[in-house]
């Protein structure tokens, strides 16, 4: 069993999001599972974020993505590829 993750952490949501909104539409064949948390709610709305992204698209597909995903001024990505025993 593979299980690929990607892990974004932004650093400066009102500056970054839109951009990384884009990128993540575009590439949201990709994407079967997104988790987004950032502290804050209403007027205390925090500057950073942190998205979960399981992917499942093929190697080469998910590496460009975070590699997209990270040159986005502000964001930072991180590809993580967790390989457990067949079932």
């Amino acid at each position: 069993m593979k299980k690929t993750v990607l892990l974004v952490l932004v650093g400066k949501r009102k500056e970054s999001a839109v951009k990384l909104q884009q990128v993540l539409t575009a590439w949201g064949c990709l994407i079967k599972t997104r988790l987004g948390l950032h502290a804050g709610v209403m007027e205390n709305c925090s500057e950073t974020g942190l998205l979960f992204l399981e992917l499942c698209g093929s190697d080469t597909d998910n590496a460009e993505l975070a590699r997209k995903i990270g040159v986005i001024p502000g964001v930072e990505s991180k590809l993580v590829i967790l390989e457990g025993p067949n079932e």
